[in-house]
């Protein structure tokens, strides 16, 4: 917007007056699209729970839709409380371990002084703006590991472990690269979270899988029992809302209206997604010798993802290719966490966590930025995964030993929507 403003100013020789009120308009036309990408992301939300719910069974439609819906509730709120703060503490010198206490008494106790003019960041959005979008990108964390441990965790302890990681361990581990921490410094660099979002929660959604373990019947005698899905268009209208979403999800991060910028980073996203879908169906041809909707869907699913950390340095031609490296990841990650009999229902972990990292690495051999080099990708990718991974695998431990993680062999056999809701997700009713 400074730029625009000197622009106008200086080389058109405009009056001052128009060119005050352009840049205005301008801000507010950053702040429009911001607000816009932010009701794109929060629309996952829902994509995210068709896609669980369609890939889950019947019995436990009502319980996987809970979750789904009380996830983004308890993730906005946490952040709220003390998310925000931990994640843009202002670093003075680039560091671990900060808190915005100027930050949180200004949210809660006078709001009245909180920046909502061009000077808050570069024009681009104000000071609300940013903490509903950050939220956003928050519960979205959260989200990622219900789908893995879904048909069979206590419902109290999920929630318990969302309010935990959501509001504390997310928002430490992206205050070292987006609130200007460590890794910022290092020159780690993940633009829209293919790390700090998606392998976060990826690595979160694993230790999970790990200390509930598999549902019953899911390993017999050396074999993957493929449990019934309840509804597969449900899952196919989850994954198109998920990428209709991905468009404020990465669009967003450009953090204004940036037309260049903006229209790059969409291209790059959608053929990622395209080409993820292609890579997850010829290798999942290959594997199983079927063609499998399931796999195309995660395909798409693991080029967004894929494509995230670097979508705004990277050609459309490498985002072809890394989206199609990250559909033929997806599958074989899935094939090798079954032969680990790590029971994943949406194969959150293959999607989230694979190719968050590979999304990660891919901008280290991609990005149009020399100053983006493997190494350093590499190197944060690894100090994001070990915090992440070791927090949740302890949060789940503790919740484990003390109130259980895991819901009884009865209600397991027989659904968690009747013993924990009272209520099915789908009722036929003969008229006698």
């Amino acid at each position: 917007m400074m730029y625009f403003s000197t622009l106008l100013a200086n080389d058109l020789a405009v009056p001052v007056e128009v060119s005050t009120a352009l840049a205005e308009n301008l801000f507010t036309t950053n702040n429009v699209w911001m607000m816009l990408c932010t009701a794109l992301v929060f629309i996952m939300h829902l994509g995210f729970a068709t896609v669980e719910t369609g890939f889950g069974q019947a019995k436990n439609t009502v319980n996987i839709l809970f979750k789904n819906t009380v996830t983004p509730v308890i993730g906005i709120l946490s952040y709220a409380a003390v998310g925000f703060y931990l994640m843009y503490p202002g670093f003075e010198t680039p560091g671990w371990f900060s808190f915005n206490t100027a930050g949180w008494n200004m949210f809660w106790f006078s709001p009245g002084s909180a920046d909502v003019t061009a000077g808050y960041a570069a024009g681009g959005y104000t000071y609300w703006t940013d903490f509903l979008f950050q939220a956003m990108f928050a519960a979205t964390a959260a989200t990622i590991v219900s789908g893995a441990i879904a048909e069979r965790v206590k419902l109290w302890a999920y929630l318990i472990f969302t309010l935990i990681f959501v509001g504390i361990v997310y928002p430490l581990i992206g205050s070292w690269q987006w609130g200007g921490g460590a890794l910022k410094a290092m020159g780690f660099y993940d633009f829209a979270g293919s790390t700090l979002v998606h392998s976060v929660g990826g690595w979160a959604a694993l230790a999970g899988v790990i200390l509930v373990g598999p549902r019953i019947g899911k390993y017999v005698n050396g074999q993957t029992v493929n449990k019934p899905a309840v509804s597969v268009p449900l899952a196919v209208i989850g994954a198109f809302l998920l990428w209709l979403g991905w468009f404020g999800f990465n669009g967003g991060s450009v953090l204004s209206a940036n037309p260049a910028l903006v229209s790059l980073v969409l291209v790059t996203t959608c053929l990622g997604a395209c080409a993820g879908a292609i890579g997850g169906l010829f290798t999942s041809y290959i594997a199983f010798k079927r063609l499998d909707l399931g796999m195309v869907l995660n395909g798409i699913l693991a080029g967004l993802v894929g494509i995230t950390a670097g979508a705004d340095v990277i050609t459309p031609g490498a985002a072809i290719l890394i989206g199609f490296i990250a559909g033929i990841l997806v599958v074989l990650s899935s094939i090798f966490l079954d032969k680990l009999k790590l029971d994943d229902v949406v194969g959150a972990v293959s999607v989230h966590l694979t190719c968050g990292v590979w999304g990660t690495l891919a901008v280290g051999i991609f990005s149009t930025n020399p100053d983006h080099t493997f190494l350093t990708q590499l190197t944060g990718a690894a100090i994001c995964g070990a915090t992440a991974f070791t927090s949740a695998f302890v949060i789940f431990y503790i919740l484990k030993v003390t109130i259980g993680i895991r819901v009884s062999e009865e209600h397991e056999r027989t659904g968690l929507d009747s013993h924990e809701h009272g209520i099915r997700g789908y009722t036929i009713v003969f008229d006698k």
